[in-house]
């Protein structure tokens, strides 16, 4: 490399980096609102099932209410470790 580019390549590069580190602030930040939507609706899921009766015993014991919220709650760890 010609030694007289290297500091126009230089302020390629810098300006390159701002304008990635731009972009993964932005999709960083459009991911959190996606998961924080998703924890929300799978609530509201929730919610709706057991109000409507839908969330019955099951042969284990367990109801599906129950099942569906360790479900919520997997989901949401799964989420907060990526």
């Amino acid at each position: 490399m010609d030694p007289k580019y290297t500091g126009e390549m230089l302020r390629h590069l810098e300006k390159q980096d701002e304008l990635l580190m731009d972009a993964y602030r932005s999709m960083s930040h459009e991911l959190h609102k996606l998961q924080v939507e998703e924890e929300m609706l799978m609530r509201a899921f929730y919610d709706l099932m057991a109000a409507q009766g839908l969330a019955t015993k099951k042969d284990d014991g367990r109801n599906g209410s129950e099942e569906l919220k360790a479900l919520v709650n997997v989901d949401t760890q799964q989420n907060q470790e990526r």
